[in-house]
């Protein structure tokens, strides 16, 4: 019998391929790799972007200290139920990554330590991407640390386009080794250190590209 987490994503998956671009669920050697990103015991702010089920949860909790505090972003409203009903002491917000400027404002959150994120990047627009990724990039503390997941069902084209905007965005992007055993196979970019462009909130920011 499937786990509450699988079953409810693989529900909703094939009812909103658009937004879950697939199927599975990361696997948990990769689950562990993303949340190492945060630090052990941080009593910083760490944000998940597209929480799915909540297979992260766990992993990110394990690593927090008593005063962190842990946001994570869901726009999928079954999902956000599943999110509240199985991990009360999660903090869940439902919203689209587009509003992530205003989703952290309203949630008085105005630096992280960590974003982790298992959101599709390769099949988003560019724009979206680069309005995205250009608030992380301010909110980020100096010290603080991105992770994204990247399947090998993602085209290549499409990866390198990620890349670039990656390479743009920080000082430092590393792409790990692929974890085979990820259905699908899978591997992480690790990027630190934004770019001194956005490297205040008052900058402007790329909400104005189209």
């Amino acid at each position: 019998m499937a786990r509450p987490d699988h079953a409810v994503f693989l529900k909703r998956s094939f009812s909103k391929m658009d937004q879950l671009a697939t199927p599975f669920l990361t696997g948990r050697r990769l689950c562990r790799q993303l949340a190492a990103v945060v630090p052990r015991g941080t009593n910083g702010v760490v944000v998940e972007l597209g929480a799915g089920p909540g297979v992260l949860a766990e992993p990110i909790r394990e690593r927090l200290g008593p005063h962190a505090r842990y946001l994570a972003i869901e726009i999928d409203s079954e999902l956000v139920a599943h999110l509240r009903r199985h991990k009360p002491w999660l903090e869940v917000v439902q919203g689209d990554v587009a509003d992530l400027d205003r989703i952290l404002d309203e949630a008085g959150i105005t630096e992280v330590d960590a974003f982790v994120s298992t959101l599709p990047w390769a099949v988003f627009p560019q724009t979206l991407r680069l309005q995205v990724m250009g608030t992380i990039a301010r909110r980020l503390v100096p010290g603080g640390v991105m992770s994204m997941i990247i399947t090998w069902m993602a085209l290549p084209n499409r990866v390198q386009v990620l890349r670039d905007l990656l390479d743009t965005h920080f000082d430092e992007v590393v792409e790990t080794a692929t974890e085979w055993r990820n259905p699908p196979p899978a591997r992480t970019f690790l990027c630190r250190r934004p770019l001194p462009q956005f490297n205040s909130l008052d900058e402007q920011d790329t909400r104005s590209v189209s």
